[in-house]
C-alpha cells in the first residue's frame, strides 16, 4: 500500500517539544488539549516571573501536575529560563535531580515575555559551558531583535551573527533551534554535523505571510517567528516529511485570550494544540508522505534528547470531516483554535 492510499495510521504517541501552558486559569483550561494526544511536552519558562532557578521548575511542574485531568499519563519537561545572572551550578543541580531537561535562550525582547533573556551572550557563557559538560540541552528562539533589522530576516541574521560564534565556542552544546520558518535555517541543520536539531511547528507548515496580510489582518495568524514567504513554507514541509532525525515537532502552541490578540497591539502566537495530529496528518497525507509522520511527531524528538519512545500509541483513520471547537473558554476570556483553512479529515483516538 503507497502512502497515498493509507487511510488509517497507528503510531507512538506524539511528544510536543516546544509548548506553552502559562499559569493559573488558562493552564486550567489549555492543559487538557495538549494531555488529550501528547504524552509529553517541553514547557516554556516565559511567565511572568519567568522559571528560573530549579525551585521555581518544580513549583511550576506541581502546578501542571495539579492541573492533569483525571487518568493522564502527561509528562511535563520543564525547562529553566536563561539570563544573563542564572547560576550554572543551580542549572546542573537540576537537570542531575530530574527537575529540569532544557535551557531556553529567548534573546531579550524577541518575543512574548521575553524582556529578561539575553542581551550580552558574553555573560552566559559560563552556563553554556556548564550544560555542554553534563549534555543538557539549549532551546533556543532564533531571531535577533536589532530594530534596524527586516523582522523577515531576524533568524537568518541570528544563525550568522548569533548562533555560529555560540556553537563555535562551545561546540559540544546541544541545540535545538525552536520554531524554525526559513530555508536558511533547514539547510544550516542540514549541513550541521552534530549536536543541533530544529523543532517545527504545525501553524509553520501551513500558513506563509500571506494568510497574515492578504486580504486583511488575520490576527490569529500572526506568531513569532512571524511566517514567511511560501518558499520556506514549502521547505519546512520537505524537512519534515523527509525523516530526518534531526527535525522534530514542536507546535510552539501559545494561548492568548481574544482580547489580547484582537487589539492595536495584538499578542504574538497561535493556538494549535487542540487540532495538531489532525492538521499534521493532512499535511503529511497531502504530501504523500504519513509514514513519515510517526519519525516527525514521536521518534526523533526523544532519540534527540535521549529518551525512550513512548509506549502508548494512537490511531489516525480517515474518513468524513473532523469538528474541531472554534474557541477554548477559560476564565480570562475565550482562546482560539488554529483554522487551518482546509477540512480535517483524520480523526485521532489513543490507544489504551
Amino acid at each position: 500500500m503507497t502512502d497515498k492510499n493509507i487511510t488509517s495510521l497507528t503510531i507512538r504517541q506524539p511528544d510536543d517539544w516546544h509548548l506553552h501552558l502559562r499559569d493559573g486559569a488558562m493552564l486550567q483550561a489549555v492543559l487538557p488539549e495538549t494531555t488529550r494526544h501528547f504524552g509529553r511536552a517541553i514547557i516554556m519558562p516565559n511567565l511572568v516571573p519567568p522559571v528560573v532557578t530549579a525551585q521555581q521548575a518544580t513549583a511550576y511542574r506541581d502546578r501542571i501536575m495539579a492541573a492533569l485531568p483525571d487518568g493522564s499519563h502527561f509528562q511535563p519537561l520543564m525547562t529553566l529560563y536563561l539570563t544573563e545572572d542564572t547560576d550554572p551550578e543551580d542549572v546542573a543541580a537540576a537537570h542531575a535531580a530530574g527537575i529540569a531537561t532544557a535551557v531556553k535562550l529567548y534573546p531579550a525582547g524577541a518575543t512574548t515575555n521575553s524582556a529578561s533573556g539575553v542581551s550580552d551572550f558574553t555573560k552566559v557563557r559560563p552556563v553554556l559551558e556548564k550544560m555542554a559538560e553534563i549534555g543538557m540541552p539549549l532551546c533556543v528562539h532564533g531571531e535577533v531583535t536589532n530594530s534596524e533589522i527586516d523582522i523577515f530576516d531576524r533568524e537568518a541574521v541570528f544563525i550568522d551573527k548569533v548562533l555560529k560564534p555560540l556553537r563555535k565556542k562551545t561546540p559540544d552544546l546541544k541545540v535545538v533551534m525552536e520554531h524554525v520558518t526559513t530555508q536558511d535555517a533547514v539547510d544550516y541543520v542540514r549541513d550541521s554535523s552534530k549536536n543541533l536539531a530544529a523543532t517545527i511547528t504545525t501553524h509553520h507548515l501551513i500558513i506563509n505571510r500571506n494568510h497574515i496580510l492578504a486580504g486583511g489582518i488575520k490576527p490569529h495568524y500572526y506568531c513569532l517567528p512571524v511566517a514567511k514567504r511560501e518558499l520556506h513554507r514549502v521547505a519546512l514541509v520537505q524537512a519534515a516529511i523527509s525523516g530526518d532525525k534531526r527535525f522534530f515537532l514542536g507546535t510552539d502552541s501559545a494561548p492568548h485570550t481574544d482580547p489580547a490578540k484582537l487589539q492595536a497591539c495584538g499578542c504574538a502566537g497561535c493556538f494549535t494544540a487542540t487540532n495538531t495530529m489532525s492538521c499534521l496528518a493532512e499535511v503529511f497525507d497531502a504530501a504523500g508522505a504519513l509514514s513519515k509522520l510517526e519519525a516527525f511527531a514521536s521518534l526523533n524528538g526523544p532519540r534527540y534528547y535521549g529518551l525512550d519512545a513512548n509506549d502508548r500509541t494512537i490511531t489516525l483513520t480517515k474518513g468524513d470531516a473532523v469538528q474541531y471547537p472554534s474557541h477554548i473558554d477559560t476564565q480570562d476570556g475565550p482562546v482560539t483554535v488554529f483554522e487551518p483553512g482546509f477540512d480535517l479529515h483524520w480523526s485521532v483516538k489513543v490507544n489504551a
